[in-house]
């Protein structure tokens, strides 16, 4: 596969990322690659699917139907898994926890669509550890004190004795490369797996590895993607508690 963007052929498939065009911006040349396009399509797909809900919903029952049914069901377990997380704060960042979770997840099971997941490039990875590190530290300076931060940034020790400070400064830097690492490595390596798989055994993997894409793109995504938004939902309920 050079410039592909599909899984097709079983001998031409690789885990690149591959440059399709390029172009010139203020003197510098960018390239668009399989990662922005593949992001590019979950965006459309999801795009679509909200306007398709919002044209259904202006017609919703009490009694819900099928579709309806199963729009209700994925609110209000997004809805739940928040609210036990963050309790009294969840209405202020429900919307943006939704909206990462089901941005992820599409990202980490598009595989199974014969997608490059966006998630197995870092760079779309950082991207959303630095939106969590930025909405950390909005939370914190609007929430908190600034006396109270730097209590925070001193501890355990005294606040006149800023010993602990660069350890702490490197703490918060590390946030989010860990989120976005975690993230990153895991998505990678299911996608390097299956290019393996597919690659060496082409001419036997016929069938059997759905098993594969199952544990891969299905179980390790949704893993990864509740764990992306779990910690995300921890850290900055934790900046937003006063108490």
């Amino acid at each position: 596969m050079d410039n592909g963007i599909l899984a097709a052929g079983a001998q031409d498939i690789d885990f690149m990322i591959h440059g399709l065009f390029s172009y010139k911006i203020f003197g510098h040349e960018v390239w668009i690659t399989t990662s922005h396009v593949c992001i590019l399509i979950i965006m459309l797909i999801l795009i679509a699917f909200s306007f398709i809900v919002k044209h259904k919903m202006k017609a919703a029952t009490e009694v819900p139907g099928g579709f309806q049914n199963v729009v209700e069901l994925m609110v209000e377990k997004l809805d739940g898994v928040v609210d036990g997380v963050m309790g009294k704060n969840a209405p202020k960042l429900v919307n943006y926890i939704s909206t990462i979770f089901i941005f992820i997840l599409m990202s980490n099971i598009s595989g199974l669509f014969g997608l490059r997941p966006p998630t197995a490039d870092y760079g779309t990875t950082l991207a959303l550890g630095l939106i969590t590190f930025s909405l950390i530290h909005i939370c914190q300076i609007k929430y908190q004190k600034p006396k109270k931060i730097w209590e925070d940034m001193c501890s355990p020790l005294p606040p006149w004795l800023p010993l602990w400070l660069p350890i702490n400064i490197i703490s918060e830097i590390a946030v989010p490369i860990s989120l976005s690492l975690r993230l990153f490595a895991n998505v990678l390596s299911g996608t390097v797996m299956m290019a393996l798989v597919y690659g060496l055994l082409s001419k036997i993997a016929i069938v059997w590895p759905a098993a594969l894409h199952v544990y891969f793109d299905l179980f390790s995504g949704a893993i990864q993607t509740y764990v992306f938004c779990m910690l995300t939902m921890t850290y900055v309920n934790q900046q937003m508690e006063t108490e």
